[in-house]
C-alpha cells in the first residue's frame, strides 16, 4: 500500500483539487507542505492531533512538513466554524504561545536540519503595507465570491466584521509566500477551511501562471476533531500542566464504543491490517481496544514512561488492592483540618472533581461519589485526618473522574 492510499484507507482525506499530482508527490516523498495553527492559546489540544498527526507520518515518508503559525493571522482570528468574534491578544501574548507550540510540535515532527519547518505569518503579513497588499492580492478576490463560502455564511446573521472578512485573503497570501520561499507545493487544512485554502491555490495561479504547482487537501473529520478536543469540564490539552498524562489517557479509554475504531486509524501509527482485526472485537474486546488507543496516544504525546504510569493508574482504579501510586493525587495540609477531620464536599472541589461547593452537594445528592470504594449519600459525611495518612482514600465523582486523596 503506498503512503497516498493508506491516508485514505485511514479516513484522512475528503477532498483534493489535483490528486494525480497529490499522488505522485507524496508517494515519491517530494511534497512541501504546510498546515496552519492559530496561536490562540499557550497549548495544543486534541483537536490539533489529526494534523499532527498527519504531518508525522507524511515525514516518515521523506515529505517536508512547514508548520505555520499564525503569529500575523493571530491578531485578527479566523471566522470559520464560530458565531462571534474573537477577543484580540497583545504581541506578547502570540509570541509565548507560538514558542509553546514548537516544544509541543517537535515531540510529532523532526525539526533538525533541512527537515521540518516552523515559521511565523507575521514574518511578511505585519510589514505589508495597506495599498500594497490591496493590489497585490486584493485584485485578485472577487467579494460576491467570497460571501458564498460557508465560513462567512454563517456569521452574516449576527454581523462579520471587515476585519474578520479580511482573513481568507492573509491566509491565501501565506501560501502564496510559502510558496515563493519555500517552495511548498501543498496545503492541509480541514473541512471548515475549504474555501480559504481554494483562495490560496487560485492566488498562486493567478499571479503565477496556470502552469505553478499549488494544491489543496481537507482533512475528514476535521471540524469533529475540534469537537474532540472540548469534553464536559473544558479542553484536553496537549500540556501536561493543563491536562495530566493520567486525565489524558483517561480521555481516550472513555471514547465511545463507536468511535474507537475510527480514532485508531485517524491518530495511531498501529497497522491498519492490525486495527482491521481489532475491528472485528465486540463486548469486553472493545474496552481492551481502548486501552490500546488510550496507551499508544499518550506514549506519543507523554512519553513511554508517563504512558506506563497512567496505564497503571487506570488499572489501579478497577483493580482490588491494586497499586494506585500513579494516580493523580491530591495531598493535604493542616489547613485542610479542622479537629482533625474534613468534609468530602471539601475534597471534592480541593481535588478539582468538582467546581464548586454546590456542585459538589449536588453530586453527592444524585449519587456519583464514593470515597475509599464506599458510595457517599450524606451531604455532611467527613473523613478523619488519620484514615488518609499512608495509602490516602481514592475519591471518585461518577464513572470517568478520580483522584487520591491523602493527609502527611
Amino acid at each position: 500500500m503506498t503512503v497516498w492510499e493508506e491516508l485514505k484507507a485511514r479516513g484522512l482525506i475528503a477532498q483534493v483539487t489535483d490528486e494525480e499530482e497529490i499522488r505522485e508527490l507524496v508517494n515519491a516523498g517530494k511534497a512541501t507542505f504546510y498546515i496552519g495553527f492559530d496561536p490562540t492559546a499557550d497549548s495544543l489540544h486534541v483537536g490539533h492531533f489529526m494534523a499532527l498527526c498527519l504531518m508525522k507520518r507524511l515525514q516518515m515518508a521523506g515529505n517536508r512538513p512547514i508548520a505555520l503559525i499564525g503569529g500575523g493571522t493571530g491578531y485578527i482570528g479566523d471566522p470559520s466554524g464560530r458565531s462571534d468574534m474573537r477577543s484580540m491578544m497583545t504581541p506578547e501574548q502570540i509570541q509565548h504561545n507560538c514558542d509553546c507550540f514548537k516544544t509541543q510540535m517537535s515531540r510529532f515532527i523532526d525539526f533538525g536540519e533541512g527537515k521540518a519547518m516552523m515559521v511565523n505569518n507575521a514574518d511578511w503579513l505585519l510589514p505589508l503595507n495597506y495599498i500594497e497588499l490591496l493590489r497585490e492580492v486584493g485584485a485578485h478576490f472577487s467579494v460576491n465570491r467570497m460571501l458564498t463560502a460557508e465560513c462567512y455564511k454563517q456569521r452574516m446573521e449576527k454581523g462579520l466584521s471587515f476585519l474578520e472578512f479580511n482573513y481568507m485573503i492573509m491566509q491565501s497570501y501565506d501560501f502564496y509566500m510559502l510558496y515563493q520561499k519555500y517552495g511548498c507545493q501543498m496545503q492541509f487544512g480541514g473541512d471548515d477551511q475549504w474555501s480559504n485554502m481554494l483562495g490560496g491555490t487560485e492566488l498562486i495561479r493567478r499571479k503565477l501562471g496556470k502552469d505553478a504547482y499549488a494544491m489543496t487537501i481537507t482533512l475528514l473529520l476535521n471540524s469533529e476533531g475540534k469537537k474532540m478536543g472540548k469534553t464536559q469540564s473544558g479542553a484536553v490539552w496537549l500540556d501536561p500542566n493543563k491536562t495530566s498524562p493520567f486525565d489524558f489517557y483517561q480521555y481516550w479509554r472513555n471514547v465511545g464504543d463507536a468511535d474507537v475504531m475510527k480514532c485508531m486509524r485517524l491518530l495511531t501509527f498501529l497497522p491498519l491490517e492490525q486495527i482491521e482485526e481489532m475491528d472485528k472485537w465486540e463486548g469486553s474486546q472493545l474496552n481492551q481496544a481502548k486501552e490500546i488507543l488510550a496507551y499508544h496516544l499518550t506514549e506519543l504525546v507523554h512519553g513511554e514512561e508517563e504512558a506506563k504510569k497512567a496505564q497503571e493508574g487506570a488499572k489501579a482504579l478497577f483493580a482490588s488492592g491494586a497499586n494506585t501510586d500513579n494516580m493523580p493525587t491530591t495531598e493535604l495540609t493542616d489547613e485542610d483540618f479542622t479537629d482533625g477531620a474534613v468534609d468530602v464536599i471539601t475534597l471534592l472541589v480541593k481535588t478539582g472533581l468538582v467546581p464548586s461547593r454546590s456542585e459538589g452537594r449536588r453530586a453527592i445528592e444524585q449519587g456519583g461519589v464514593s470515597l475509599g470504594g464506599v458510595k457517599v449519600s450524606d451531604v455532611k459525611q467527613t473523613v478523619s485526618r488519620e484514615s488518609l495518612q499512608g495509602e490516602g482514600m481514592v475519591l471518585k465523582r461518577g464513572k470517568k473522574k478520580f483522584n487520591k486523596v491523602c493527609a502527611k
